[in-house]
């Protein structure tokens, strides 16, 4: 706190002139002594403490000595506005006398009448004063409670719609497609034999420990993915073997890692690190040279082998790198029926300036008129980030106001018949805040609608009649696109890299470090988060704008969120159709990115005089014969990561037909993404 001024008389512009020059501090333009007067006045301060402030302000900002009425102004508005809120908070920390108090309660009267004149901002509501007479209550009652929002047997709201949702336009246009449907969007609402797909042992079913995570196993869960993937990336390329990231190297060598920042900051060209696998560099970080490759795309945490000169051992010249190799797709032994229609939609359910779930009630008159097999819901259903939640202005608890929610998605969708699937959010106020995320605990669902609801984690892969899904509500693309780097790549679009990231490196969430807002447990996505297969189909959802894209055989659709702030949204829809047992050519049977896990690199490495020859029992059995330096680990084992289950089929219909392999016909026959 400054000391009090000697002798304080009035306030002229004489005086103020006379302590800045002693500071050499000089005035240009006529009006800068009148301007000196009335800071003096407006912040009770003498001449000696405006002029130590304006000494301070400008040496801080390294400024010339000359005042001028533009560099008064950022004065103010930066040290002398401070200073005065700064003074406030000090008075009001000390004890009041009747001076004080009546000061105290002639701001609070300036304040509410500024705020009557004001719009008022998120957050900043005024706690109220309180007496022991009147005790003001903990939580202020909001205008309405959320228990009017639903009426038990069907969606009626009772409070005021948000204008900007009632007033969208373009309902039901179609902005995104793929494919031809060639009949109507319609459903047998019947129900789509709908379970989770894999080992159930391997599914994450119940609610988990969680900030308990040790940094050895952290470390431990991160080498043993980059090991998988290594020994993926060295069968699929028939690379003979690693080197170390640090041993200085004269002549080309191949190294594998995790891409990692050289800091805290975002990554780029000039910061990009290698740090090297455990069994051949121990760890060992190595910068990157980037300036040879013709093109790439990067992303931390992404596992990659390099080719490249480290004379040194202290920075990596790379010339190539080996990318990464897709799971074969799912070959199921029975044929599908009939035709499936999915609908999946995302959350927020509900505008952002207002608790009505209208957006939700025109979603259950869809599902009513279409009758889908299967519809599929993706959280956030009551948002974290909604500006009444976040200001605590809803009068019942967070759960109870979402297991009413579910409780209407759940009698909303019963006339329809359709099989429900519920995926959590991490943004759900009320369920665990950790990723992977259990499914929602719903003990109270009734009898009738428990074997037609059901309940998984986030993310979770699905099968329907034989076709794979994908779900999963995180918003990756927006989390990976904010950290991908690219240069000069083949592929333009930012998202259709992002999507083949995710699948060449077979996780739903492959970055690390993970986004800020993100609680990641890294020994249950090591478990639960990745990849059994490659799915038909993967379901995307985020803020970034709706697609359907074909990415390695794979469809990927972003449907949107069901609102985007105050207005409406869209929601996506498929229709799944298998013409024959095993998808034609199953699980990428030999198919177009083919073996990727196979043959196509593979037999180039090593098959050259195998398959050209007609090498039948060659690939059939491990090529043991004519795959020495590539492909004999990789047949022989079946590409123990996942091409197992899967290569066997595709090696009977791809290179037994001399590798002539027929292009996949995917089981997403057509999908859409719809405005609500």
């Amino acid at each position: 706190m400054a000391e009090p001024e000697r002798a304080r008389g009035p306030v002229t512009a004489e005086a103020v002139l006379r302590e800045l020059r002693l500071f050499e501090l000089r005035c240009q333009g006529e009006e800068v002594p009148d301007k000196l007067v009335e800071l003096c006045l407006s912040h009770g301060l003498g001449p000696v403490a405006l002029a130590n402030e304006l000494l301070a302000f400008v040496t801080s900002k390294d400024l010339e000595p000359q005042l001028t009425p533009e560099g008064l102004e950022a004065f103010e508005h930066e040290v002398l506005a401070r200073r005065g809120r700064r003074g406030r908070d000090e008075r009001r920390g000390l004890p009041y006398d009747i001076h004080s108090l009546q000061e105290l309660l002639g701001e609070e009267r300036e304040d509410e009448l500024l705020d009557a004149y004001s719009t008022p901002c998120k957050g900043s509501q005024k706690r109220g004063s309180s007496t022991p007479e009147t005790p003001r209550p903990k939580r202020a009652p909001p205008a309405r409670s959320p228990y009017g929002l639903f009426s038990p047997g069907s969606f009626s709201p009772s409070v005021t719609p948000s204008q900007k949702y009632s007033s969208r336009g373009g309902r039901g246009e179609v902005v995104a497609s793929f494919g031809s449907s060639g009949s109507a969007w319609r459903g047998g609402g019947g129900g789509g034999g709908v379970r989770p797909f894999g080992d159930p042992e391997q599914t994450l079913s119940k609610p988990y420990k969680f900030m308990f995570q040790r940094a050895p196993d952290a470390r431990e869960a991160l080498a043993a993915r980059v090991e998988e993937l290594g020994e993926v990336l060295q069968r699929h390329h028939g690379l003979p073997g690693f080197s170390s990231t640090s041993l200085p190297a004269q002549e080309p060598v191949t190294v594998l890692g995790l891409v990692a920042c050289d800091g805290s900051g975002r990554l780029n060209a000039s910061s990009v690190l290698l740090v090297g696998d455990r069994e051949h560099s121990g760890g060992a970080q190595v910068p990157l040279d980037l300036s040879e490759l013709p093109e790439y795309s990067l992303f931390p945490g992404q596992v990659v082998a390099l080719e490249g000169t480290n004379s040194t051992g202290r920075r990596m010249v790379v010339s190539k790198i080996y990318e990464g190799v897709p799971l074969p797709f799912h070959s199921p032994t029975e044929p599908m029926a009939e035709q499936r229609m999915v609908l999946v939609a995302c959350g927020p359910f509900t505008p952002s300036d207002g608790v009505a779930f209208e957006p939700l009630g025109d979603l259950l008159e869809v599902v009513a008129r279409d009758r889908p097999d299967v519809c599929i819901l993706l959280g956030p259903f009551l948002d974290a980030k909604h500006e009444q939640v976040e200001s605590c202005q809803l009068l019942s608890s967070f759960s109870d106001v979402f297991r009413l929610c579910l409780r209407t998605i759940i009698e909303g969708t019963r006339s329809a018949g359709c099989q429900l699937v519920l995926v959590p959010s991490l943004r759900d106020v009320s369920h665990e805040f950790v990723y992977p995320q259990p499914p929602f605990p719903l003990a109270e669902l009734p009898k009738e609608d428990r074997a037609r609801v059901l309940l998984v984690p986030e993310p979770c892969t699905l099968d329907i009649a034989g076709v794979v899904l994908g779900l999963t509500s995180t918003d990756l693309l927006f989390h990976m696109g904010a950290e991908e780097i690219s240069s000069s790549s083949g592929i333009s679009d930012r998202f259709t890299r992002i999507l083949r990231h995710v699948l060449t490196q077979r996780s739903f969430y492959p970055l690390y470090p993970p986004c800020e807002e993100l609680n990641v447990d890294l020994e249950a996505l090591a478990a639960f988060g990745v990849l059994p297969v490659t799915p038909d189909v993967l379901v995307t959802p985020s803020e970034l704008r709706y697609f359907v894209k074909d990415v390695l055989g794979c469809v990927c659709i972003n449907p949107g969120r069901l609102t985007k702030g105050r207005a409406g949204g869209t929601y996506g829809r498929l229709l799944l159709r298998r013409d024959r047992t095993g998808d034609r050519t199953g699980d990428r049977n030999g198919d177009r990115t083919g073996d990727r896990t196979g043959d196509r690199t593979g037999d180039r490495n090593g098959d050259r005089t195998g398959d050209r020859t007609g090498d039948r029992t060659g690939d059939r059995t491990g090529d043991r014969t004519g795959d020495r330096t590539g492909d004999r680990t990789r047949d022989r084992n079946g590409d123990r990561t996942g091409d197992n289950p899967g290569d066997s089929p595709g090696e009977k219909t791809g290179d037994n037909r001399g590798d002539t392999p027929s292009p996949r016909v995917s089981p997403c026959v057509a999908a859409q993404v719809v405005r609500i």
